[in-house]
């Protein structure tokens, strides 16, 4: 992994704005207008999705799809000039918190600056025309990679955006650029900002692999971590989706989850979420006890939590990519946001940076337990996802971790709603509301 990525990032929270379908203005300024509510999310880096024309040729929808790029070196009239989105990056800085834009340099649209002036830096097929190494994408065609030119003309953009204040780069489909050129284009940012960060859409394992049956390039995670500080988790969000439909056990979830923790660098940071804008709404998926005690375990797991617009406010229709498709700010009148503040605010604690992490097995199915320790300052979730009852005991048989400390009886504070738990004899009453306690050996 990167030996100069900040494990701080994984006290971090990223908010993602598709700026389309925000507001019903869907401009850079409704942003702005929306930033002191983010921050108050507990925000600390607000994600653009990308802010740059959208070809017209071969188009999805009415809109298009804001990832089929036509030029990387605009704004998208549609949000406004580029000193608005200069005005974006000032005021997003003046709420002390970073922004980060997409890249997506696996492919462009079919009309982009690239076709016409340097038509050598595509992909072309047996037939000799432009279009996609896999999948069926009808709106875009892959770049190629094998140009040594296309990468000086790539990291240029890069550099001239980090210019304008951008602080990083969520890089669209990363496993399938090469990583040496993603190496090549970190250390070259890093000389303009130090602080850049480079977050990649890792693939699926089985895309992985579909992939390189195919012949073409995609590199794993292990690999993605040599040039970026964040990685998407979606190593084990296939195995969360076949929990929520039955097809597997909590368990064997869990399990996935524990694995990271030594096929990863030490120092891995993964992005958390439970939904993004190509996953569906988790609000429309499982009632309110459970999404509370999920939302409290992503906040709650190794790595920086993802945010995606709409979520604090129980939207449960995913907006289209390719058109006005509003998000649904009803729900902010519920205490759900308050709760995500409450669980971003805690999650800044530096033992979520440096503690030793552990998903710990436990005797209850259906209850997950994770715990994290540094020096002799603990911190113990109990998340009960499937509102089971009874008890719970805090009891760590993991070889090679340290042993929960041993509880005296009576009452401690749950961090998370400032209620009082009784521990008698290790043991733990469960709720339907997560439960954080604090404790030193």
């Amino acid at each position: 992994m990167a030996k100069d990525t900040n494990m701080n990032l994984r006290t971090k929270t990223i908010y993602e704005v598709y700026v389309r379908n925000h507001t019903k203005g869907g401009k850079f300024e409704d942003v702005i207008n929306d930033l002191t509510r983010i921050k108050m999310l507990g925000t600390d880096i607000v994600w653009l999705m990308p802010i740059h024309p959208i070809g017209e040729k071969n188009k999805k929808g009415e809109l298009g799809c804001p990832y089929s790029i036509s030029d990387y070196w605009k704004v998208n009239p549609e949000y406004g000039t580029i000193q608005d989105f200069k005005n974006l990056v000032d005021t997003v800085h003046a709420h002390g918190m970073t922004i980060m834009i997409d890249v997506v340099y696996n492919h462009t649209s079919h009309d982009a600056e690239y076709l016409k002036r340097h038509s050598e830096y595509y992909y072309r097929k047996a037939n000799g025309e432009t279009g996609n190494k896999v999948a069926d994408w009808s709106d875009i065609i892959d770049l190629d990679y094998a140009n040594r030119e296309l990468w000086e003309e790539q990291i240029i953009a890069l550099e001239y955006w980090t210019g304008l204040g951008v602080d990083g780069f969520r890089c669209d489909v990363a496993s399938m650029v090469p990583i040496e050129f993603w190496m090549v284009a970190r250390e070259r940012l890093l000389k303009i900002n130090p602080e850049c960060v480079l977050l990649a859409e890792t693939i699926h394992g089985h895309f992985v692999e579909s992939v390189r049956n195919e012949g073409f390039y995609a590199a794993s995670d292990s690999e993605v971590y040599s040039a970026f500080d964040i990685c998407y988790d979606y190593d084990t969000h296939g195995e969360f989706s076949k929990y929520l439909s039955g097809e597997i056990t909590l368990d064997s979830y869990i399990e996935k989850k524990r694995i990271q923790e030594y096929i990863y660098p030490e120092n891995y940071v993964k992005l958390r979420f439970l939904e993004n804008h190509d996953q569906p709404r988790i609000a429309g998926l499982i009632g309110r006890d459970a999404l509370k005690q999920w939302t409290a375990f992503m906040f709650f797991e190794k790595g920086a939590a993802l945010l995606y617009s709409g979520q604090e406010a129980l939207d449960q229709h995913l907006p289209s990519l390719f058109e006005k498709d509003w998000i649904n700010w009803e729900g902010l009148g519920t205490d759900f946001p308050i709760y995500i503040s409450k669980l971003a605010n805690l999650k800044k604690n530096p033992l979520y940076a440096n503690g030793r992490y552990k998903l710990h097995p436990v005797n209850k199915h259906g209850v997950i337990i994770g715990s994290y320790v540094d020096r002799n300052l603990w911190h113990i979730g109990i998340f009960n996802v499937e509102g089971k009852s009874g008890k719970v005991r805090l009891k760590s048989n993991v070889q090679g971790y340290p042993s929960f400390p041993e509880f005296p009886d009576g009452l401690y504070l749950n961090l998370y709603d400032n209620a009082m738990i009784h521990i008698v004899d290790q043991e733990v009453d469960l709720s339907h509301a997560p439960i954080l306690i604090e404790c030193r050996e």
